[in-house]
């Protein structure tokens, strides 16, 4: 069994890291998984959240949007639409993104068309501001 995991992560417009790591914690749309070396192969899909990654003793952060993860022979793919790392989120833009969305909310019923993207807009806001605080954690 090896010791590290090889974690590659790709977006439709950038490699975005590839490292070796001990651990990696990613949301998957049943719950949050854990994984580490040995682990079984698995290919699962993600939603909206924070994927973290250990290295030694320090943890990192990347607020991701939608997407899956292979786990296969102790390589992490992850495919994700966007990934953000923490030390590259801007704060103030995500809080404006949260406003935003926010104000569009309160003039929205669950039944119009625009609802569930504001309310995916708000949790993308949420995520990153949530990540953005955990620089150099």
């Amino acid at each position: 069994m090896a010791e590290k995991l090889r974690l590659e992560m790709v977006t439709p417009y950038k490699h975005v890291l590839s490292r070796d790591v001990d651990e990696v914690t990613a949301p998957g749309t049943i719950g949050e998984m854990g994984i580490l070396p040995g682990h079984t192969p698995i290919l699962t899909a993600l939603k909206i959240g924070e994927l973290s990654y250990r290295q030694g003793n320090q943890n990192y952060h990347v607020a991701i949007n939608w997407g899956f993860v292979e786990v296969e022979d102790d390589k992490v793919t992850v495919l994700v639409e966007t990934a953000e790392p923490a030390d590259e989120i801007d704060l103030e833009r995500a809080k404006a993104a949260l406003g935003r969305a926010e104000a569009a909310l309160k003039k929205l019923t669950p039944e119009d068309k625009d609802f569930l993207v504001m309310q995916a807009s708000l949790e993308r806001a949420l995520i990153r501001i949530q990540v953005a605080g955990r620089r150099g954690r």
